[in-house]
């Protein structure tokens, strides 16, 4: 019997759209992808639907393929520049480099400026390598310890 290799992905596209621009159906995608994540997988039952999503100083970055969103990552505006947040990568497209280059285009529009950003304890080194650093003590948010950072302006 020979070997069953997995269907060939459909090419895959990086998008990225202000709240307001966001049709229903992409935005129930990408809502989609960060509950069956956040809060199913991660078993963290938390109010996902936050109401920023939709706000014109909101950008969403994406990658998508045949079989929907498969990465994620939400900008916000904030007080200090802004705000990166709901980093996200669907199960079966994970360690492929999706939220990775997803945080570089982000940057590339954002990076100019200070942004901050709530990151998962355990995922520190993961942004530090985009110039991030510690900007005070652990946190917990919905049960999961958090550490505040800080990425400097001109970085």
């Amino acid at each position: 019997m020979p070997d069953r290799q997995p269907p060939p992905r459909g090419p895959l596209e990086i998008l990225s759209s202000v709240g307001p621009a966001l049709t229903a159906a992409r935005l129930y995608s990408l809502l989609r992808l960060r509950v069956d994540i956040f809060v199913v997988e991660q078993n963290c039952p938390y109010h996902e639907l936050d109401g920023r999503d939709l706000l014109d100083t909101t950008t969403h970055f994406w990658t998508s393929d045949g079989d929907g969103v498969a990465s994620a990552v939400r900008v916000l505006a904030d007080p200090a520049g802004a705000r990166i947040g709901r980093v996200v990568t669907r199960v079966d497209r994970r360690g492929e480099g999706l939220a990775p280059e997803l945080l570089h285009r982000a940057l590339a529009q954002f990076g100019s400026g200070v942004t901050v950003l709530d990151a998962r304890s355990h995922l520190r080194a993961f942004y530090e390598r985009f110039g991030y650093e510690l900007d005070g003590p652990e946190f917990v948010e919905d049960v999961i310890p958090h550490l505040p950072m800080t990425r400097p302006a001109g970085h």
